[in-house]
């Protein structure tokens, strides 16, 4: 983090209510509000509508990062925002593309929602596992893992566009097995992180 504590010479610590004010957390804050936006558009079958929504939502991801780094901006709470943003739009996308009455003419499959969404809520209850007997703060992404959410959001602009201009191409049959494949090699390997983890010593409060 790169806020200190209130010390001389040492800027005073941010409150949570200050730090909802800046840059990337307001960005973070844009990505959730447009989530449900994106649902209306899809549900009143609106597909061009749905599309640039969700890229506009997609930039707020990139740029909040990016904001975060240049301007020294990062905080506590984006730290938890930043994630659930990005989790509620990926997700919402999945549940609305699998439901064929609204992703027209591509839906995606119930078992790759299944998969993509099963191995978030595995990944989170592993978390917190994690948290409450072993005290561990921090679970830094795998390359498996960002691969995997790549190949997700990929997905998700391809469908989306590939149903705004109302084509059916053989070869999303290959983008399901490929984002299939690298969500469960993901899934996999933070199993196994999570195990190694859970077998080291507590980490004590305050580290």
């Amino acid at each position: 983090m790169d806020e200190m504590n209130g010390t001389a010479g040492t800027p005073p610590r941010r409150t949570r209510r200050s730090e909802i004010f800046l840059l990337p957390n307001l960005l973070s804050l844009a990505r959730i509000l447009l989530t449900p936006v994106f649902v209306l558009m899809m549900v009143q079958h609106k597909p061009w509508r749905a599309f640039i929504v969700f890229l506009a939502a997609g930039a707020t991801d990139a740029l909040d990062g990016f904001a975060a780094r240049m301007l020294r901006l990062k905080s506590t709470l984006g730290l938890w925002l930043d994630p659930i943003g990005d989790k509620l739009l990926l997700t919402a996308a999945f549940v609305v593309l699998t439901l064929p009455a609204i992703a027209v003419p591509n839906a995606l499959p119930l078992w790759l929602t299944a998969l993509c969404i099963g191995r978030d809520v595995a990944i989170a209850l592993g978390a917190l596992i994690v948290v409450m007997l072993r005290g561990q703060r921090t679970f830094p992404p795998t390359l498996a893992g960002k691969a995997s959410t790549i190949c997700q959001v990929f997905l998700m602009y391809f469908v989306l566009y590939l149903n705004a201009v109302g084509k059916s191409p053989e070869s999303l049959g290959w983008l399901y097995v490929l984002t299939a494949l690298l969500t469960a090699s993901s899934w996999v390997q933070y199993g196994f992180i999570g195990v190694r983890m859970l077998r080291r010593d507590r980490i004590p409060p305050g580290r």
